[in-house]
């Protein structure tokens, strides 16, 4: 597939640096309330030896006209149907938060049709399937929702701040909380591909144990990684995770790095049960690199957001 292709003709991926000829893809998640540049640096780091799918949600900004999907298993579908062309080599699906459950049921489509592609999914931030989510954030009022947001503290203050960005992002917002805590899998329900389960050791979300129970959802290998951190953890460990993606990837030739592009991390440092924390000081964020709802795909400028969407400012901030 083309990378002019991918451009023009699927609203569900973006492709920060296409890479043709790669031996394998990356497709990653994003979180309730995220979008496809959320990944955006991760895709440049990746880019040297794969070629990376950021997942593009409905309900959000260049797809704002659309409805946000309020089903997890029809955004599977969906998210599913427009993948199945890019299976021409081996995929790793990376999801976090919602996204990790997203990923599970779009691998699962794929092995109940026979279709290869998957070869393993790396969940981040996320409860096992089959654990029920004991909150109800879609059922608050506006504030309490938003409040939820700034609590997690994966959302960019500004978002927050003003109410007309609010009005904007609340609805697709509301749509994904309602997708994720009204799913619910069987423990039955299981993959043949191996399973990397990644989290905070400090997520008010989901605990370590509630992390490790993804392993009944495999039939293949399984693995947990502990980082410091909350429910955004990724965020300041991103060279960290990226030390655990499957050395499968890893061994891809590649392409050459590019003078003063970004070059593949180091070596895989994979760890088997129980898992043990992972230690270091976090790497410093670069221009344009925070673990913020949405705005990565405007290089955090709410300005750009109100020109992308047709938003006649009032006043000025």
């Amino acid at each position: 597939m083309s990378g002019r292709t991918a451009v023009t003709d699927s609203l569900w991926f973006r492709r920060f640096h296409p890479f043709d000829t790669a031996p394998a893809r990356v497709v990653m998640f994003p979180h309730a309330g995220g979008s496809a540049g959320f990944f955006r640096d991760w895709s440049a780091e990746l880019s040297p030896y794969a070629d990376v799918l950021a997942v593009q949600y409905p309900g959000r900004l260049d797809r704002i006209e659309e409805p946000a999907l309020d089903s997890l298993p029809e955004l599977a579908d969906r998210v599913y149907a427009a993948l199945r062309p890019w299976a021409d080599r081996p995929l790793v699906l990376f999801g976090h938060s919602m996204g990790a459950a997203v990923a599970f049921e779009v691998a699962r489509r794929f092995e109940r049709d026979g279709v290869s592609g998957p070869v393993r999914l790396c969940a981040s931030g996320s409860r096992a399937p089959s654990e029920p989510r004991d909150s109800a954030v879609h059922l608050l009022p506006d504030e309490g929702l938003l409040a939820e947001l700034a609590r997690l503290g994966g959302t960019d203050a500004r978002l927050l701040a003003d109410p007309e960005l609010r009005a904007l992002i609340l609805p697709s917002l509301r749509g994904d909380y309602t997708a994720i805590e009204t799913y619910l899998a069987g423990r039955e329900e299981t993959v043949a591909v191996p399973v990397t389960a990644l989290t905070g050791d400090a997520d008010p979300r989901v605990t370590v144990e509630q992390t490790r129970d993804w392993a009944a959802h495999t039939t293949g290998d399984f693995d947990v990684h502990v980082f410091p951190g909350g429910h955004f953890y990724l965020t300041h460990q991103r060279r960290a995770v990226l030390e655990v993606v499957p050395p499968p990837l890893r061994r891809c030739p590649g392409r050459p790095r590019r003078p003063g592009g970004p070059g593949p991390p180091g070596p895989p440092r994979v760890r088997r049960r129980p898992a043990r924390r992972r230690r270091g000081s976090a790497p410093r964020r670069g221009p344009g690199q925070a673990g913020v709802h949405g705005l990565q795909d405007l290089e955090a400028d709410p300005a750009q957001l109100f020109q992308l969407l047709g938003v006649q400012r009032i006043h000025d901030q």
